[in-house]
């Protein structure tokens, strides 16, 4: 099965149907589904891969939260989901988490479609409202205006029923979601993101920085991409977004001029000058060392032992005549 997005017919109502759930994710089924993707990228070799997954979590009246989730398998026709690995992966679960039930599943789209109501209706038997998490990795931009906004490229729907002109249709409600995390995840996410324990504390230092950099980068393209199409006429205005924008940038300070530069210089030798006596002073230790273990390697054996200088006599000869 390839991506879900191919038929055009809204199946998510609009933003003025809202949803009493209150919903919590933690950041294990983030991690989980971004990995999940990530690799499907990997061995599939495709941009567009079909990825599904069962969530995880606990359920108290219309108080949810998605705690952990697992991988999920299909039939050989792509459209069918495999009932008996789901049964199995849920019970093994199930044994070690006896707390968690199953609520609902994951999947890669830009949007809900009919195709996905065709394969929610399939987990049905295992839970009767299950929830739909959607990972969105095409960074869109989203309007100030948009109350259920959300700082992660994930939505949540809930299944309803819409009746209209004396038919109905399984719809979804989105639904507004908020980041929970308990003591212990914030411990594991916080190791995960300096690199997992491996390398030194500078390299989770400089990982650290590259994935700010990175995040600041794709940020600009968004803005920058909103105002060209506002420009263009492809976009509507914004007049309160703008605004900050135009702020933003008044507040920047003016990088070309030669003090800036001669100082922007200054700084980048000496960070240079610094590194480069770091990786002297390591290489000084470390021949040091060298020539620590050489001379304890080729010390003589009386260097070692200086009483044996002292006893009379060769190898081999008899007792020593002391009168």
């Amino acid at each position: 099965m390839s991506a879900m997005e191919t038929d055009d017919t809204s199946v998510v109502l609009s933003s003025s149907t809202t949803s009493g759930l209150s919903l919590s994710l933690h950041p294990l089924p983030i991690l989980n589904v971004s990995e999940h993707l990530t690799r499907r990228k990997l061995q599939t070799n495709s941009k567009d891969p079909f990825v599904l997954g069962a969530l995880l979590g606990t359920q108290n009246g219309r108080e949810v939260e998605i705690v952990n989730t697992f991988e999920l398998a299909v039939e050989e026709d792509g459209e069918s989901v495999d009932h008996a690995f789901l049964i199995s992966r849920r019970d093994q679960y199930k044994q070690v988490f006896p707390s968690l039930e199953f609520i609902g599943w994951y999947t890669v789209a830009l949007r809900p479609t009919p195709k996905h109501i065709a394969l929610h209706e399939q987990f049905t038997n295992y839970c009767s409202t299950p929830l739909l998490l959607v990972l969105q990795p095409t960074l869109a931009f989203v309007s100030s205006a948009d109350v259920n906004a959300q700082t992660l490229p994930f939505k949540a729907f809930e299944p309803s029923i819409e009746i209209k002109e004396r038919t109905s249709r399984s719809v979804f409600i989105e639904v507004p979601y908020k980041v929970e995390t308990g003591e212990a995840e914030r411990i594991a996410v916080d190791w995960t993101a300096k690199g997992g324990g491996s390398g030194t504390s500078l390299d989770s230092h400089l990982q650290t920085q590259r994935s700010a950099v990175k995040m600041l980068h794709e940020r600009i393209l968004v803005l920058v991409k909103y105002v060209t199409d506002v420009i263009a006429g492809q976009a509507s205005k914004d007049h309160a977004t703008l605004r900050a924008l135009a702020a933003l940038v008044a507040s920047l300070p003016a990088t070309e001029n030669k003090a800036f530069r001669q100082e922007f210089n200054t700084e980048y030798e000496d960070v240079q000058l610094t590194a480069f006596l770091s990786s002297l002073t390591k290489s000084s230790n470390i021949l040091n060392d060298l020539v620590d273990k050489h001379i304890v390697l080729t010390a003589s054996r009386d260097d070692r032992n200086p009483r044996r200088r002292n006893v009379p006599g060769r190898q081999g000869s008899s007792a020593v005549d002391w009168h």
